[in-house]
């Protein structure tokens, strides 16, 4: 051990030095206390914080594909709803065209059921092209595409309600209806309409695995989250406990390094004693 000095104050030294380390744990640990996280700088784990701010990214991705999702799973239900709707009006299409190929029709029955089975066709044509979601036609020839991913990877699910009018249906030739008025047509009509509500079917049958599909990813990118965001906390989260532990022990030493810098620093004083 040195002896005393009056030109240097190495104990002062040595209790300022520990006092600053001392304080710098206990700022720390009250943002630790503060914040509930105890990557708070780049300083405090730089790998954690590379590895959190990855994990952040990746909840997310994750969170915002749930969204998307749910957003396909309502595009498509709104084609379920609509196809499940023309499924009835070709239902009652079926019923029309079977009573108008039965002979011993006047003219004007005939007519009237024509006239019926044309306006079931013009709300089919409606229905095709006024269904809307968010503003964008459900019924296109062009597929919607839900775009799922955690970042490590990506996939799309495609939804595909295609073309709705009486047109696409088969229950038009070279622009023009067909008709009821005659048994023949009538019959013609008939076949016409089994294979649109065939085709509907399929239709519907492929929407519904869609929402199947998305419904299952959504439950996925879900659990998927929860997990990520587990992790996450794993490596953010401060050990309350811990760190209030530590608070009281670094605010303990605060007091008693203050006590021992002042001590330090009286030090010098005392020398001047043996010069009296």
């Amino acid at each position: 051990m040195g002896g005393l000095s009056v030109l240097f104050n190495i104990p002062s030294l040595e209790a300022q030095n520990q006092l600053t380390q001392t304080n710098n744990s206990l700022q720390n640990t009250l943002t630790e206390l503060t914040t509930g996280s105890r990557i708070n700088s780049g300083a405090n784990d730089p790998a954690g914080l590379q590895i959190a701010n990855l994990l952040n990214a990746s909840v997310s991705a994750l969170n915002q594909s749930v969204n998307n999702a749910n957003n396909g799973t309502g595009f498509a239900q709104v084609a379920e709803g609509a196809l499940s709707q023309v499924s009835t009006l070709l239902n009652t299409a079926v019923t029309l065209a079977t009573e108008a190929a039965n002979g011993g029709l006047s003219s004007a029955q005939s007519s009237a059921l024509n006239t019926e089975f044309q306006s079931l066709l013009a709300e089919i044509n409606n229905i095709g092209s006024n269904t809307n979601f968010n503003g964008t036609s459900v019924f296109t020839t062009a597929s919607t595409y839900i775009f799922l991913t955690d970042l490590a990877s990506s996939y799309t699910i495609a939804v595909a309600p295609g073309n709705l009018s009486a047109s696409a249906l088969g229950l038009s030739t070279g622009g023009a209806n067909l008709t009821l008025t005659t048994t023949t047509n009538a019959e013609t009509a008939l076949a016409a309409i089994n294979s649109a509500i065939i085709s509907v079917g399929v239709s519907n049958g492929n929407i519904g695995a869609a929402i199947d599909q998305m419904q299952d990813a959504q439950n996925v990118e879900t659990v998927e989250s929860q997990n990520v965001t587990n992790a996450l906390s794993t490596i953010t989260s401060a050990n309350i406990p811990q760190v209030v532990s530590n608070l009281n022990e670094y605010t303990i030493l605060d007091q008693t390094g203050i006590y021992s810098l002042t001590e330090a620093n009286a030090v010098p004083q005392n020398l001047l004693k043996l010069l009296q």
